[in-house]
């Protein structure tokens, strides 16, 4: 075999699971198309839940030092402000980061090569796949060099991670059901002033659509994304200059635009693919699901998907656990990609729909009802936690199994475990959890109870455990996040709960790992750690 996994497609997508594979010590390979890495910004909102797994992989300093903090949003209908959402402040005990990020695809691809490369991998450009041959045990893939040659290479597993294109779906005969939203959009990266707020996203709705402002780097620059005029949709060559009038026959006077570096007009889709494996492919990413950009989601949401699939795929390369971990990835990921394509599908139709009357509800009843609901500090939490993807949850996951009923309002199995600031010694600081906390192996946090005697069932080595003695400071902020004492929680590498129960029973960890993650050599380990 000459690589364990090959991945297709260098986006931000192919670099977070090759770096996440990498990290664990899996043979990869990854190869582009394209001659080199995006130069454009394209997708910019980097969410919370994304943060959090780039500062697992220790990128989320640079990450930070080149973005721009967005710590609100802002609604404007028809030229009047009508509220605003602080995303400081409905994040702020949920996150490290409670905010969203404002980079550019661009600067994200640059910053998950350059740590991919400390591995010691490099990205194969110009390089396509033209050909898959599934075998028992392996993939036969052709690809075409930037010579014009070609060459097959074998290995044990494919990722497409190759956009909405992608060559691996359609080489595997997977179906792409969706299509094509009627109207065409515009992006521009601008030097503007205006009434837009510092800082913070700005949402602008008309009666005939809306345009958002987004704060990049640098003084009074701004990412602007808007609908086309119906007069210049049919038109191959389109300038910035030509949607001028009607940008400021919208958004008045006030606004002036000083310089425009770039300007593209483009198609939104709303695509899912049929399934996302195929016996030794998967699919990641844009080529797996396609949506609207409301609420900045289809980066963040291919990262998640990488960040899923690296741990198992690696587990099994290892030989650590049986091929039927992989399973899970499409259980998990394809509702998560379905659920979202129905509510971006749903908000954006209302949002860009051309008729008077839905022009009406947008900017009279619809922005009316937002700023009243996003002034109450419980609605601002649920679409913090919406947006920013702390939320989603593999509840139904076969991997997430409760060991009795848990108290309503505590973390579930499937949840993202809660960020929580503990005390780990009795007489200690308090610490973040989540830099405690090790992605390249299991976790079990113990509360209220002995953390487990023995030395056999820490499969392996791949379990840490973490004991949360009782104190003031502990107590409040187990209350504070709903978790009952005595409990105990198995996190999973990425973070969500494997299992979870309240008096801790040595062997249902054990049971948990042979049965539900089918770890290998697990069924002997029944002892504690």
């Amino acid at each position: 075999m000459e690589t364990d996994v090959l991945i297709v497609g260098a986006g931000p997508t192919g670099l977070m699971l090759a770096n996440q594979l990498a990290r664990r010590g899996v043979r990869i390979a990854i190869i582009d198309r394209h001659e080199g890495p995006a130069r454009e910004t394209r997708a910019l909102g980097v969410q919370a839940r994304t943060l959090e797994i780039y500062a697992r992989l220790g990128i989320v300093g640079r990450a930070l030092e080149l973005g721009k903090r967005g710590t609100g949003a802002n609604l404007w209908a028809e030229g009047r402000w009508m509220a605003r959402v602080p995303l400081s402040g409905a994040g702020q005990n949920a996150t490290p980061y409670p905010y969203i990020l404002i980079l550019g695809q661009d600067d994200n691809e640059r910053i998950l090569g350059d740590r991919l490369r400390d591995w010691g991998v490099s990205v194969q450009w110009h390089t396509e796949l033209i050909g898959l041959e599934q075998k028992q045990d392996h993939v036969e893939a052709t690809l075409k060099l930037s010579d014009g040659g070609t060459r097959r290479i074998a290995a044990a597993w494919v990722a497409g991670c190759d956009g909405a294109h992608s060559a691996v779906r359609a080489l595997s005969d997977i179906p792409f059901e969706g299509a094509p939203y009627p109207h065409v959009f515009f992006v521009a990266d601008t030097v503007a002033t205006g009434t837009m707020v510092p800082d913070q996203v700005n949402v602008y709705l008309w009666r005939q659509g809306f345009h958002l402002f987004f704060p990049m780097r640098g003084r009074d620059h701004w990412r602007l994304v808007g609908i086309l005029p119906p007069a210049l949709r049919g038109r191959h060559d389109l300038g910035f200059e030509d949607v001028l009038p009607s940008l400021h026959r919208e958004a008045g006077a006030g606004l002036d635009i000083k310089s425009c570096t770039w300007f593209s007009s483009y198609r939104i889709h709303h695509r899912c693919a049929a399934c996302f494996r195929d016996r030794r492919c998967f699919l990641l990413g844009d080529a797996a699901h396609i949506h609207s950009p409301v609420g900045a989601q289809g980066m963040n949401t291919g990262l998640q998907d990488a960040y899923n699939l690296a741990w198992k795929l690696a587990l099994v390369v290892q030989g650590r656990a049986g091929a039927a971990l992989l399973d899970s990835y499409e259980e998990e990921r394809l509702p998560v990609a379905r659920r979202l394509l129905n509510t971006t599908d749903k908000g954006f139709k209302l949002v860009v729909a051309d008729n008077w009357l839905a022009g009406l509800l947008r900017t009279k009843i619809l922005a009316r009802l937002a700023a009243c609901a996003l002034r109450l500090e419980r609605i601002q939490r649920f679409a913090f936690r919406a947006v920013s993807q702390i939320g989603i949850h593999y509840r139904a996951s076969p991997l997430s199994k409760s060991q009795g009923e848990m108290p309503e309002g505590a973390p579930q199995a499937g949840d993202r475990f809660p960020w929580l600031r503990l005390k780990f010694a009795a007489q200690g600081p308090a610490e973040d959890l989540f830099e405690k906390l090790d992605d390249t192996r299991l976790v079990l946090i113990v509360i209220g109870q002995p953390p487990p005697s023995g030395a056999a069932a820490d499969y392996g080595g791949f379990l840490r455990i973490h004991a949360v003695p009782a104190d003031p400071c502990n107590d409040a902020e187990l209350r504070r996040a709903g978790i009952p004492s005595p409990s105990f929680y198995l996190l999973r590498p990425d973070g969500h709960i494997g299992i979870c129960g309240g008096v801790l029973d040595a062997s249902a960890i054990a049971d948990y790992g042979r049965e539900r993650l089918r770890l290998a050599g697990s069924a002997d380990q029944r002892h504690s750690a």
